[in-house]
């Protein structure tokens, strides 16, 4: 493990907490205890590495069918990042290419607990003081499309169901990314919408989706897939769409099963599935599963199971993650990983989609869709466009 910045980096100030699922009522009152930032070169089993860590921290999950009781005078809980690269690494999978932000580690851990008085609020931005370059792409549309024929052929092969493909795209900046960061969070449908940073590093989420929750004694995850303009037309096709809704369902299963292999025997069900929910400029098809956690399940099993997110590798997942890494040509980063929150009888962890982090020099993002028999090359191509567009135009704002 390690706390230690890649040699090079420099420094971004660090920004208050406003880490996705912190309690609202805490938010002005927590203060850092304890940070654990870990890269893969780092080696280790990083779920193994967050739930030790936690445990020495005074946060215990290694039962989450028992969960313990908060403490109000103690560790209010922890924010809790892990990359789809540390994800994949977890599951047994390969981590794919290199990333295109290497001072960003691949495992946060901040444990919090309360100040005795509320913090002074952040500094406001300098009015001026951000300008954003151009996006570069690394890869091109053409190369995009490439890749999801690359796809269809192996779908056509047998060797996969369906493959989540993902793009990355760069731009240098001047002044402070935390405030054009901090933005997504304001996002329509940002139900994990927040930030967390570091010397050298920044992550802001307007993330929808909800990876793996305890909710009311159940391991809950929410995966979307299936996307359409936000029109009423849009919603229509969406529906009707027998492509969306098989995607879908292969998820939906897949999700099943990741939660069987951590359940107590017979409690997994869909308790919604298909509906259509609004982010942004966007309808998408959104599924809800839910399971009773197996006595004695930790935290450090519970993300081995779930990571990465099934609804960004694809099905079968390690075969699908093969994909990936043979047809990507950047790391995923800070996407497609997991951050939020956990506490004594608390997780509440969403998927890093709509995500894009800031290193000394540039600002990243990721955009990409699930990919099918039935997938127009064209069509994923200007979805994962769409995807990213109201991210790009919100950190372009002054």
């Amino acid at each position: 493990m390690s706390v230690n910045r890649p040699d090079g980096v420099e420094a971004l100030p660090i920004m208050g907490v406003d880490a996705p699922g912190s309690p609202p009522e805490c938010r002005d009152r927590l203060v850092e205890r304890a940070r654990l930032e870990w890269w893969l070169a780092d080696g280790g089993d990083p779920a193994a590495l967050a739930e030790d860590f936690l445990a020495a921290h005074g946060v215990a999950l290694s039962d989450l069918a028992r969960p313990t009781a908060h403490d109000p005078h103690g560790t209010c809980g922890a924010a809790l990042f892990l990359s789809a690269a540390a994800g994949a690494r977890a599951a047994g999978g390969p981590a794919g290419a290199p990333t295109p932000a290497p001072a960003l580690p691949d495992l946060v851990v901040v444990v919090y607990g309360h100040a005795d008085r509320p913090a002074p609020p952040p500094p406001a931005a300098r009015a001026g003081g951000w300008w954003l370059g151009p996006w570069h792409d690394s890869w091109t549309p053409a190369a995009h499309a490439h890749a999801v024929t690359a796809v269809r052929a192996a779908i056509g092969r047998g060797d996969v169901y369906q493959v989540n493909l993902v793009g990355h795209a760069a731009a240098g900046y001047a002044g402070d990314p935390l405030p054009a960061l901090a933005r997504l969070a304001a996002l329509p449908g940002a139900r994990y919408g927040g930030t967390l940073s570091g010397l050298g590093w920044a992550i802001g989420c307007a993330s929808p989706e909800t990876l793996i929750a305890v909710e009311h004694g159940r391991l809950v995850t929410r995966p979307i897939k299936g996307t359409r303009p936000a029109t009423p037309a849009g919603r229509r096709e969406l529906l009707a769409s027998a492509k969306e809704r098989a995607e879908h369902v292969m998820i939906v299963d897949l999700e099943r099963n990741d939660l069987a292999r951590v359940a107590r025997t017979g409690s997994v069900r869909v308790d919604e599935l298909f509906a259509v929910h609004r982010w942004c400029d966007l309808w998408q098809a959104e599924s809800t599963v839910s399971a009773a956690p197996a006595d004695g399940l930790g935290l450090a099993d519970l993300l081995r199971a779930v990571c990465p997110g099934g609804s960004v590798t694809g099905a079968p997942k390690l075969a699908a993650l093969d994909q990936v890494a043979a047809l990507e040509p950047v790391g995923r980063g800070a996407s497609m990983g997991a951050l939020g929150w956990v506490g004594p009888g608390r997780v509440d962890l969403g998927l890093t989609i709509r995500t894009a982090a800031a290193d000394a020099e540039r600002l990243h993002l990721w955009a990409g869709g699930g990919i099918t028999w039935g997938s127009d090359p064209a069509a994923e191509v200007a979805e994962a466009a769409a995807k990213a567009a109201p991210i790009r135009a919100l950190l372009a704002a002054t």
